[in-house]
């Protein structure tokens, strides 16, 4: 489509409620115009039907209700085997390559996985499949290899299945404790599917980047191309400078992204032509209100940042018409409450930007009304009682929203800090830092005070070298942040630790607090800091850092790492 306005045309008369991802597939299996592109290889979706038929049947060949586990980067072969699991009722796991072995193995286990394929010739997958299947409890079938599946081909025709048909397990990205399994069923990918595929024709060009073993691809890049019919271009790990290439050479319309992407996109050097692009749509979450604007402005294009999990137990849609760093209106039965009375939370006050009652306002976003699209984790009853409690779901997510009922995301449930008494959400503090200029990423985390409570810290990912002097008079001069939520701490990093889809591990961050490279830190990554009662800047020294540690030991309180055995 070459004008960069969304398509209102909607692919199907069926209600979301109706449809199933084999169902989807089913309407593809005649469509000859291109489907399925990696690099120089495209596949019409005629042919990329057939294929996951071929899949289904060779894994029929082995068994009933298999569950697969997969180790690949985003290559077709991945959803070659997961249209291949819906049209046949196995289940493929998806495993996350950025993790351990020893990880994997307890993954494979807790979900029951029978069979590990990888992609064939990839030397580290095929390593780390054969550790995997060393270190699984005993009894564990030995991996496999993911071309002996398809050496196997049949005819057989798609069964459409039913709607809580299980047809993947993906894990939670784990940010704030291990990863879930949680069950992706026929209707789970097929209702955001459709939903997304009012945005699309068969004649747009579909981007998938984000990693294929995490929910937020699979839904909202995944789904929608075959839902619409759209072309779905693959590629195998995302780039941020190989983005807006790979856009203006397939003709790319739409793209999906997650967390911080957008960011690094636009840490990429300008060029006059940025503009002159086919892209109309960004879709994603959890893009920062700076990166969203200056990504649309720079690209053209119509940037939509959704909210959602991987539970995806509670959705927001977006509402252009709301105030700046909005996630949308709060949709009906979905409240804030107090997550340790249950009460519902009053509206937030603001004053010049800030927000004057976090302690109040802030709370978890509840769907009183159930689980929407939750359909449970795997073989865990007790985390399926912590996110559905009589009758509603905790999501586990903290927000506050206006007298309008304008949600802003505050952070994760373990994201509150108190300092000096005065209960701060990390997220108005990170949208503030993220205006700092040159900052390309900016995030904020709970450091313990020597005394009482918590300290603001900030890592910051910057384009150029840090400037205190400036960062100082930046502070002062932010009606929207509070002095008790100005950073007390700042990390300057070359890179943030992350999950695969791009979103920061805090509690990598908060852990090493201060200590970044003197005696069990790695980094070596410089630490600034306003020492208590100035307003300069100067950087943490060992000297400093041995009279921080002194003062916990004063105050009996007990530091952050002296659990780890690293500090008394």
């Amino acid at each position: 489509m070459s004008e960069k306005t969304p398509s209102t045309e909607t692919p199907s008369t069926e209600t979301p409620s109706e449809v199933t991802l084999a169902g989807l597939l089913e309407r593809r299996a005649g469509d000859d115009r291109p489907g399925l592109i990696f690099e120089d290889r495209t596949w019409s979706w005629r042919e990329y039907v057939a294929e996951c038929r071929a899949r289904a049947a060779a894994l029929d060949a082995r068994g009933r209700n298999l569950h697969v586990g997969a180790i690949f980067d985003n290559v077709p072969e991945l959803l070659f085997l997961l249209g291949g699991a819906a049209l046949s009722g196995h289940v493929l796991v998806a495993l996350n390559t950025t993790r351990s072995a020893a990880e994997l193995a307890r993954d494979a286990d807790a979900t029951h996985v029978d069979l590990i394929l990888h992609e064939p010739g990839h030397p580290r997958h095929e390593t780390l499949a054969a550790e995997v299947a060393a270190l699984r409890a005993p009894g564990a079938p030995p991996p496999g290899v993911s071309d002996r599946v398809s050496d196997h081909v049949s005819d057989r025709g798609p069964d459409r299945g039913s709607q809580d048909g299980l047809t993947m397990l993906i894990f939670t990205s784990g940010t704030s404790g291990r990863p879930r399994a949680v069950r992706i069923t026929q209707r789970k990918i097929a209702v955001p599917g459709t939903s997304l595929a009012a945005m699309l024709s068969p004649d747009d060009v579909v981007y998938c980047s984000m990693p294929l073993f995490h929910s937020g691809a699979i839904m909202a890049a995944y789904a929608p191309a075959v839902a619409s019919g759209a072309a779905l271009v693959l590629r195998r790990r995302f780039s941020a400078s190989g983005l807006m290439p790979d856009v203006r050479r397939h003709g790319v319309t739409y793209l999906h992204y997650v967390g911080k992407a957008l960011s690094y996109v636009l840490a990429v050097p300008e060029t006059p032509g940025d503009a002159d692009n086919t892209l109309r749509i960004a879709f994603g979450n959890e893009g920062s209100a700076v990166a969203i604007r200056r990504f649309a402005e720079r690209f053209g294009c119509h940037v939509v940042d959704g909210f959602g999990s991987t539970e995806t137990g509670v959705t927001i849609t977006p509402d252009p018409s709301g105030p700046p760093g909005s996630l949308g209106r709060l949709p009906g039965g979905v409240e804030i409450r107090d997550p340790f009375t249950g009460r519902r939370c009053p509206p937030a006050l603001f004053e010049d930007g800030r927000l004057l009652n976090a302690g109040e306002a802030v709370g978890e976003l509840v769907n009183t009304r159930g689980a929407g699209l939750f359909d449970g984790y795997y073989d865990d009853p007790d985390a399926d009682r912590e996110r559905v409690r009589n009758g509603a779901f905790w999501s586990g997510d903290l927000a506050y929203a206006d007298a309008a009922g304008h949600v802003f995301f505050a952070g994760r449930g373990t994201e509150r800090l108190r300092v000096d008494g005065e209960n701060l959400a990390v997220a108005p503090i990170e949208a503030v830092l993220r205006e700092f200029p040159g900052v390309v990423e900016a995030v904020v985390y709970p450091v313990p005070d020597a005394v009482a409570g918590d300290q603001v810290m900030a890592a910051l990912v910057l384009a150029g070298a840090f400037d205190p002097e400036a960062f100082a008079v930046f502070l002062t001069s932010r009606g929207d942040l509070g002095a008790k939520a100005a950073p007390r701490y700042v990390r300057i990093s070359g890179e943030l630790p992350q999950t695969a889809s791009h979103k920061v591990v805090k509690r990598v961050l908060a852990e090493q607090a201060w200590h970044t490279g003197d005696t069990g830190g790695t980094t070596g990554d410089p630490v600034w800091w306003r020492p208590p009662g100035q307003d300069a800047w100067r950087p943490l020294t060992p000297a400093d850092i041995t009279r921080i540690d002194d003062e916990f030991i004063r105050n009996g309180r007990r530091h952050p790492w002296s659990a780890r055995g690293l500090h008394p």
